[in-house]
């Protein structure tokens, strides 16, 4: 069985990374493993158009840093720390993983195709071709990993 003890989540705080968040913690509790939530901010994933004053760097990335600190950890006994990073989204994922010696990497994929894909790439699609480590990429919501039929199915599957 693959050992876990560091699963790295990286978050945009979409949907999809609000339900990886939820797995990731499920894991993390039936690991016993560390959890770093990672953000990565970048003022290039924003597009202004010729008449359109840009929002202050500044304000953008302390509102993200508050939106990181306030996401709330289901069970308050996974240990868990927090990164706030800024660069691109790709290689501070993978050199985060690298640096936290990350068993697993646990991000949500809003599951683009054709031109949506074209135009904005795939952050996860990325992180999966070059991580050194396993990476699961959630897609669909999962409700309340806690209580669900998955959580019974990753609690048999960690005591085999």
């Amino acid at each position: 069985m693959l050992p876990i003890s560091t699963i790295l989540h990286p978050t945009d705080f979409s949907s999809c990374s609000e339900q990886a968040l939820h797995l990731a913690c499920a894991l993390a509790r039936d690991h016993g493993a560390q959890l770093i939530i990672l953000h990565v901010a970048s003022m290039s994933s924003l597009v202004f158009g010729p008449d359109i004053i840009p929002p202050d760097r500044d304000i953008l990335f302390q509102e993200a840093r508050e939106q990181l600190d306030h996401l709330e950890i289901p069970d308050a006994s996974i240990p868990v720390k927090r990164r706030f990073v800024e660069g691109d989204p790709i290689e501070e994922i993978l050199e985060t993983a690298q640096m936290t010696r990350a068993n697993l990497i646990v991000m949500g994929t809003h599951g683009r195709t054709g031109l949506g894909r074209w135009l904005m790439g795939s952050v996860a699609e990325q992180v999966v071709r070059q991580a050194q480590c396993p990476v699961l990429t959630v897609k669909l919501p999962v409700a309340s990993v806690f209580s669900s039929p998955l959580a019974t199915f990753l609690d048999t599957a960690s005591s085999r």
